[in-house]
């Protein structure tokens, strides 16, 4: 019971963090709309709380939000649950479809993982004091692939999953139009392999956005060399972001 109460207002912090900001949201819309047009079909891999279903929703989006802690796929079905444009998977992606354990962090549930590895590298490290991860739930494994056979290629696939990214584009094939995943200072090497894995599928733009700015940090887009080079240079204190790939 207190490790639900511990969740539950884990929760309601991400709520008001990433709902209680109209600037943010406008400067999130203002990032997704060179991704996302009217009507296109989206996937918010690790769709947490629901901050970017929210924004790709605005756009005029189709999407599919997945997301595999019971806790959090509650809070998706309240708030979009009755969207037809939005469908709501609770499962979690990597390389191949099957079952997983995932660690929960019941204090700070946006960063429970699959990633055995993503816990080891934040134990201590500096910026992540203090997260703990107490529980370990069985949860349904898919792959990018299959829900793209189930929903069709969409333009655009956010994925946010803790340390899992890499496993994730392992289950993609085919290149879509353009992806982002979200990267860690604790875990660059994931980052640098999903960088390979998305120049093998094609993708030959790269950008970034550091932490929640919600802003591309060059102008011009980078090759995959040049976005390696950046993030193997980027101080450790950055703590996190988006790298955005994009095959035109």
């Amino acid at each position: 019971m207190f490790e639900g109460l511990k969740t539950a207002l884990g929760i309601v912090r991400s709520l008001r963090i990433y709902y209680g900001d109209a600037s943010r949201a406008a400067a999130m819309d203002r990032l997704y709309s060179g991704f996302v047009s009217e009507g296109d079909l989206v996937f918010d891999i690790g769709a947490h709380v629901g901050d970017r279903v929210s924004s790709f929703r605005r756009l005029g989006a189709r999407i599919v939000a997945v997301e595999p802690q019971g806790a959090m796929v509650r809070v998706l079905r309240l708030l979009y649950g009755r969207s037809a444009d939005i469908s709501i998977e609770a499962v979690a992606v990597g390389h191949a479809v099957g079952r997983a354990s995932m660690m929960i962090n019941a204090e700070n549930p946006t960063v429970s993982t699959v990633s055995h590895a993503f816990v080891r590298a934040a134990r201590n490290a500096p910026g992540w004091e203090g997260q703990r991860w107490t529980k370990l739930v069985p949860v349904q494994m898919t792959t990018l692939d299959a829900l793209i056979q189930r929903y069709g290629a969409p333009a655009f696939i956010k994925i946010d999953i803790e340390g899992f990214e890499e496993e994730a584009l392992r289950g993609l094939t085919r290149a879509v139009t353009a992806l982002s995943f979200e990267f860690t200072t604790i875990q660059r090497e994931v980052a640098l392999a999903c960088i390979e894995r998305c120049v093998a599928l094609g993708y030959r733009r790269f950008n970034a956005a550091l932490g929640e700015s919600q802003v591309l940090v060059s102008e011009g887009w980078v090759g995959g060399e040049e976005i390696a080079r950046w993030l193997k240079e980027l101080p450790q204190a950055a703590n996190s972001g988006d790298i955005y790939a994009a095959l035109d």
